[in-house]
């Protein structure tokens, strides 16, 4: 056993002797943070293949994102999803019509993870409610004919093979949704 292993067990059995309050803020202190946050696909499910995905601009309004944002405290992903979905598009869908996407944790480099989840509503009969602050403008747009994308929206999107970003190295792409018409 080399010295390096050697303290390293002994490091571990003083952690592990600590009480679990000392032990969890020392764990706190030295391991990394991260902010998590829900992400809606939400797709038009009377729209033909490829189909359509509703987007939208926030300020500053440099380019297009998806309906997004934090988590409250110990609050499940799939809520703040469907919170963070009402809140920015006035799309009111029960958290068990979320279905979560694949993969469904994205891990930023920045500090970041996203849980992202997938939907479907008939664009035609569902109203689309922004409030002019947090959320300038909601659109649906055809998925082979996207508008500028904020970066993090564009990498994200590449992971499940939509966008400009579908395929390349970094962004392995995963299938696009069933176009079942229902909940995807």
């Amino acid at each position: 056993m080399n010295l390096h292993r050697r303290l390293r067990g002994y490091a571990y059995q003083i952690l592990y002797r600590l009480p679990h309050r000392a032990r969890r803020r020392l764990v706190r202190v030295v391991s990394p943070k991260y902010l998590v946050g829900a992400v809606t696909l939400l797709h038009d499910a009377e729209a033909p293949a490829p189909g359509r995905l509703l987007l939208l601009r926030q300020p500053p309004g440099r380019g297009w994102g998806l309906p997004a944002g934090l988590l409250k405290r110990r609050e499940p992903p799939v809520e703040g999803a469907a919170r963070e979905l009402f809140e920015e598009t006035g799309v009111d869908l029960d958290a068990a019509a979320l279905t979560p996407a694949v993969p469904n944790a994205i891990v930023h480099a920045k500090g970041w993870v996203d849980t992202v989840f997938t939907a479907s509503v008939p664009a035609s009969r569902t109203q689309l409610v922004v409030d002019g602050g947090e959320v300038l403008e909601a659109r649906w747009f055809p998925l082979d004919d996207l508008p500028l994308l904020t970066p993090n929206t564009e990498l994200l999107l590449g992971l499940y093979g939509i966008g400009p970003a579908a395929g390349s190295p970094e962004s392995p792409s995963a299938p696009p949704p069933p176009a079942d018409g229902g909940t995807s």
